[in-house]
């Protein structure tokens, strides 16, 4: 049929459908995000148009925010659906360069469709092209280059027919999973092909599951063997495999503690008995007490960033490395003994060739024994008290109120640590944690992204008053589209964990609270967030003390529920109080410096590299 390069791809997203985690069928792309301006507004745009009661069209009013939208999408449906976000060329396109790093260092499925110049170049230079002197092939698109797993500059129609099947497989792939680009020159957008109508055939991606090789699992099922302290780490790949079930009954067969990395958050019940806790720097004590004394470690889908390891220090220096991951540029990480393959059929192998194999009941006792410590600690910190509510404290009235279909995320600052480290989960795979770029700003507009995707229960987004100030644009969108979700805004005074990170490292206070941070003012202004929300097209619930935050939440997520628009709870909250897990965090601690209090953390930081292990044991 001919049709416009533009008809052509939204009748190819159309016909992409997507097999659920339950083994029902969707649409592989539930919408589309878009900002129409004169480079994608006709071509895209009129294309969207027509199909407008099929493929809905969501308008955003911040490029990033949309596309980091869609990448919650990605998130909430356990990569199983997809987040669409258009936008013309130049700075909107360039805003969405970062929701793609947020998509690829998280491995999350994106599809961004930014406009482009001319491919005839006769009208150059058009508005909001930057023309490069040495190379005029190149265009502001060509910054999607370094944070997308698939890039493309559509310059013929036809060449559709060969790229779509490989955007579909990255979006799709366990293993390559990420953002892929598609820049649409607004001339080419516009150029009608005839193309086949099989190209617009109806097809269901059901993600492959790879069986692991016989004998890297025979070489993996030897080394736990030999184990007398195995330790089991769920990673994101877990969820995404949706083997949270499978690696319970692993564990519980061969009695193995397991811990979480901050993407395998919820996998595991709270109270389970061989639940040992998240692991690393903003996880918890006890899981961290155990992965010091384990002699094999087997981790299943992650990547085991410095969060997850305390930048290397969290292991014995001679423990083993068994790593299952579907990407095998993962699994080979660190002098792992690598098996490539899904995560629930790995496991299901390796329980198979383990046996009767089991470790030692003196072990596994450990994994409740120091949880329970653990859990005694949280407690302590969600305790009421004197002064401004803590983050723990926070997050303990959220916690009591959420139910098995609810899910809470954050992204940046000091929430992850007290999400990840206090929170107890209530539901499997209901927390997104976006710390592998840790963007100040997904909070709201992934939370957004979360409410389209997620039917059931109700989506709590916490930040701090930073992140809000960051990206707050997608509260309207959500308003207006109508889907609501309840975000807890802890207001505190400035970017209080950078803060921290500056002063416990021997920095002088500067530039990060606001009382340090340069103004002529002797009374400066400060933020009205609930005004400001309520501006918004938001329903607010302002709180002045710990007292009244549980009734406002309750009230919050009523409001989330049956107005459907965002819930906005603002209080203010205390500046230096954590929860921590005592693991150690390389940071760049300057050798030299006018201050000596910089001079004793440079040492404790070379302390610190000394404990680091750079190889494990395969």
């Amino acid at each position: 049929m001919r049709l416009t390069t533009a008809q052509a791809l939204v009748r190819w997203l159309l016909a992409q459908h997507t097999e659920l985690l339950d083994g029902t069928t969707a649409p592989l792309f539930p919408g589309v995000f878009a900002i129409f301006g004169h480079g994608n507004v006709l071509g895209l745009g009129n294309a969207l148009e027509e199909h407008r009661d099929e493929l809905p069209v969501w308008r955003g009013h911040n490029e990033q925010g949309m596309a980091l939208a869609a990448v919650g999408i990605g998130k909430a449906t356990h990569r199983r659906r997809v987040g669409v976000a258009t936008s013309s060329i130049g700075p909107g396109a360039l805003n969405m360069v970062t929701a793609a790093g947020v998509a690829h260092a998280n491995r999350l499925p994106l599809l961004l469709l930014p406009g482009d110049t001319f491919t005839s170049r006769a009208p150059d230079p058009v508005l909001q092209q930057v023309e490069h002197f040495g190379d005029p092939t190149t265009t502001v698109n060509d910054a999607f280059r370094a944070v997308s797993r698939y890039f493309d500059r559509i310059t013929r129609p036809e060449q559709l027919l060969s790229t779509l099947p490989q955007a579909a497989r990255v979006l799709t792939d366990p293993a390559d999973c990420g953002p892929v680009v598609l820049a649409l020159p607004q001339d080419v957008q516009a150029e009608a092909h005839d193309f086949p109508d099989a190209l617009f055939t109806p097809v269901v991606h059901r993600p492959q599951r790879q069986r692991p090789d016989l004998r890297a699992l025979t070489a993996a099922a030897d080394a736990v063997r030999t184990a007398r302290r195995p330790l089991l780490v769920l990673g994101g790949g877990v969820r995404y495999s949706g083997a949270a079930g499978r690696a319970l009954r692993f564990a519980e067969q061969h009695g193995v503690p397991v811990v979480e990395t901050t993407a395998g958050r919820t996998l595991v019940p709270h109270d389970h008995p061989l639940h040992a806790g998240p692991l690393g720097i903003t996880g918890s004590t006890s899981a961290n007490v155990l992965a010091a004394e384990a002699d094999v470690v087997i981790a299943v889908g992650t990547r085991l960033q410095d969060f997850t390891t305390a930048s290397w220090t969290v292991f014995a220096p001679d423990a083993r490395l068994v790593s299952l991951n579907a990407a095998r540029f993962d699994a080979v990480k660190h002098g792992a003994l690598a098996v490539v393959a899904d995560a629930d059929e790995a496991l299901r192998e390796l329980t198979d060739l383990l046996g009767t194999w089991r470790a030692s009941s003196a072990w596994s006792d450990r994994a409740a024994a120091e949880r329970a410590r653990w859990d005694a600690h949280v407690d302590g910190l969600r305790a009421s008290g004197t002064g401004l509510p803590t983050y723990a404290q926070v997050v303990g009235v959220v916690n009591a109120a959420s139910g098995p279909e609810d899910y809470v995320m954050t992204a940046s600052g000091g929430l992850p640590g007290e999400l990840i480290g206090g929170w107890r989960a209530v539901g499997e795979a209901t927390m997104d944690v976006e710390y592998g770029f840790s963007c100040m700003g997904y909070e709201l507009a992934g939370a957004w992204g979360a409410a389209i995707a997620r039917k059931d229960g109700v989506v709590t987004t916490l930040l701090g008053d930073g992140s809000y100030l960051m990206l707050n644009s997608e509260l309207f969108s959500a308003a207006f589209a109508g889907h609501g979700f309840v975000a807890v805004v802890c207001d505190n005074d400035g970017y209080a964990v950078i803060h921290r990170l500056q002063t416990g490292q021997g920095g002088a206070a500067f530039n990060n609270l606001y009382d340090d941070c340069r103004t002529p003012h002797a009374k400066p202004p400060r933020t009205d967030f609930a005004a400001h929300a309520a501006a918004m097209g938001c329903a607010v619930f302002p709180v002045d003390d710990l007292g009244g935050l549980t009734e406002a939440y309750r009230a919050a997520r009523e409001v989330a529920r049956t107005e459907h628009r965002p819930a906005v709870v603002v209080l203010r909250t205390h500046p230096a109080a954590w929860t921590e897990a005592g693991a150690w965090w390389e940071v760049g601690v300057p050798e030299t410096s006018h201050r000596a209090e910089i001079a004793a953390a440079h040492a404790e930081a070379a302390a610190g590299k000394s404990r680091q292990v750079r190889y494990l044991n395969p």
